[in-house]
């Protein structure tokens, strides 16, 4: 799994993993229906962008999970902005009750 702090130089196109506590849940509605999360670890922000295929497919994990493992592909744009394209989502266990920032 990787760190927040390490994809800003991590090869752009590259399958990995990363994990965090999910700080905002957003779905704007000219997004056509993606959905966009923040998850937070101990180095930084990690900014997903979830299809609504994977939404779908792991819908319970998306809208409830405190804390999960995200599966994807490093996207970096020349501006130096950091994305993940989500392929698979799991629930991270954590010892804390967190809350997220959702749909607002």
């Amino acid at each position: 799994m990787r760190a927040a702090d390490t994809l800003a130089v991590a090869e752009s196109g590259r399958r990995i993993e990363v994990g965090g506590v999910v700080t905002h849940r957003q779905r704007p509605a000219t997004a056509a229906g993606v959905t966009f999360l923040n998850l937070e670890d101990e180095t930084g922000l990690v900014n997903i962008i979830c299809p609504v295929g994977v939404w779908n497919r792991y819908r319970r994990v998306a809208r409830q999970a405190p804390a999960m493992i995200v599966r994807g592909i490093l996207e970096r744009s020349e501006e130096g902005v950091v994305n993940v394209i989500a392929d698979r989502l799991e629930p991270l266990d954590t010892a804390i009750r967190t809350a997220s920032r959702d749909f607002r």
